[in-house]
């Protein structure tokens, strides 16, 4: 089984864990309805997509 030969430094470490960040999903407004909804998805609210209905929404 492989070990490390060196310790690893804190910096290193911290440069390795800097990029375990979590994003905030992207919303943007429905074309048709305005309301948030995420990128490339059908819209919850109106139901949708591309400036026609794919959804039947009650």
């Amino acid at each position: 089984m492989a070990v490390p030969k060196q310790r690893t430094s804190k910096k290193k470490r911290d440069m390795r864990r800097a990029q375990h960040k979590l994003t905030v999903p992207l919303l943007i407004p429905c074309p048709h309805c305005h309301e948030l909804k995420p990128a490339h998805r059908v819209c919850l609210s109106c139901g949708y997509y591309k400036e026609r209905e794919v959804v039947k929404v009650n």
